[in-house]
């Protein structure tokens, strides 16, 4: 019998709070965590004296990228990895050992396609997420979807909600069979609207800890302090 393949536990997009109340799925959080499918990728590599160098985004084709409304999963791959990540997230020292993005949407019940790209870079200590969702729906009063622990709270101008969520950990057969999938480690995430107004939409930063521990607030509120003002169309909130 072949044994159970290994376990991951990665990001995938889902609608906004309101969207999931709006099209009666099961709430789970914004950010809902399974299968991470990869559209840009580029694995750590090694110095010539060993040392393993920081994992770097795909460059991808920019094209059409400056004119347009939305982020690519690119973009947030290279807003994301930044020279000091691992220094915001206490861990000094630390290289990337993945750096990826996506290019993800969702269907609405009413037939609308909403798009999500998002990024993700893995750090032996941490994993940190990316992620915008390109829906009409506000994030002020969302907390009440989330959770009685979820916040509303005021984040770099903006409004914003501070709640948690849960890694799924998928596994598979080598052989082909049944996968499965269980809750995985604690996540924080805070979700910030894309502009001051909160005419809809956010961005999210979500982190997580290889060691299966609660992330620090802190520490997650401090990396998307500095993150989010550099994604491109921040100032603009398009």
């Amino acid at each position: 019998m072949t044994e159970h393949g290994q376990s991951t536990g990665a990001p995938a997009r889902r609608p906004s709070p309101w969207a999931q109340a709006v099209t009666a799925l099961a709430l789970v959080g914004a950010l809902g965590i399974g299968l991470w499918t990869v559209q840009q990728t580029s694995p750590s590599s090694a110095a010539p004296d060993g040392t393993p160098s920081p994992a770097a985004c795909s460059s991808g084709d920019s094209a059409g990228q400056t004119s347009s409304r939305r982020v690519t999963g690119a973009q947030l791959c290279e807003a994301l990895n930044r020279s000091d990540l691992a220094e915001l997230l206490g861990t000094p020292g630390q290289a990337a050992k993945t750096a990826n993005g996506s290019d993800g949407s969702f269907r609405t019940g009413g037939g609308t396609e909403i798009a999500t790209p998002s990024a993700q870079v893995e750090f032996d200590t941490y994993t940190v997420t990316l992620a915008a969702t390109y829906d009409r729906l506000p994030v002020a009063g969302s907390a009440r979807l989330l959770g009685p622990e979820a916040r509303q709270r005021t984040f770099l101008g903006r409004p914003a909600v501070l709640y948690s969520s849960r890694t799924i950990s998928v596994s598979f057969r080598l052989d082909g069979g049944d996968s499965r999938s269980e809750p995985g480690v604690p996540a924080r995430v805070v979700s910030v609207a894309r502009d001051a107004a909160d005419s809809g939409g956010s961005f999210e930063v979500s982190l997580w800890r290889a060691d299966g521990g609660v992330p620090d607030d802190a520490v997650l509120l401090r990396v998307a302090g500095k993150v989010l003002p550099t994604v491109p169309r921040w100032a603009g909130g398009a």
